[in-house]
């Protein structure tokens, strides 16, 4: 499944760095969870977190919450530099308004549309990890 995006400006989406080059608006990062959890989308890495889930426990809860923490520690460090780049788009932006015939697109429009995707990676992953976490095998170990 492909995530689709709800947020969109101009014809792209948040995605894409021609949303924010026509004036998208930088979306919250709960926003962002919201769209993505609504989705479906699972995250590039579902394949490897469903064979994980495959695994019999003890092993399957300690390898999916191996991967808990790494996707975490990643959406942390991709939460800040979002949020540095949403600052830096407001002050280009301030200093420079929205283009009335745009041609192409700076470094800050291509910098905030991957570091969405980053997001919606991050939260993709660790929504489909919670949800297996919370489910539990039957009681003999057999999947």
């Amino acid at each position: 499944m492909t995530y689709s995006n709800p947020h969109t400006h101009g014809g792209y989406s948040a995605g894409h760095s021609w949303y924010y080059l026509l004036g998208g608006k930088v979306l919250t990062p709960k926003q962002i969870r919201d769209a993505t959890c609504q989705s479906g989308y699972q995250g590039y890495a579902r394949d490897d977190i469903h064979a994980a889930d495959r695994k019999a426990e003890p092993q399957r809860s300690a390898t999916l919450r191996q991967f808990r923490e790494k996707f975490e520690a990643d959406l942390k460090k991709d939460l800040r530099f979002y949020r540095r780049m949403a600052l830096t788009l407001h002050r280009y932006r301030k200093q420079r308004g929205t283009p009335e015939t745009p041609v192409c697109s700076d470094d800050i429009h291509t910098a905030m549309s991957l570091k969405h995707n980053h997001l919606v990676n991050g939260f993709a992953h660790l929504i489909l990890i919670d949800e297996l976490l919370n489910q539990q095998g039957d009681l003999f170990g057999l999947w």
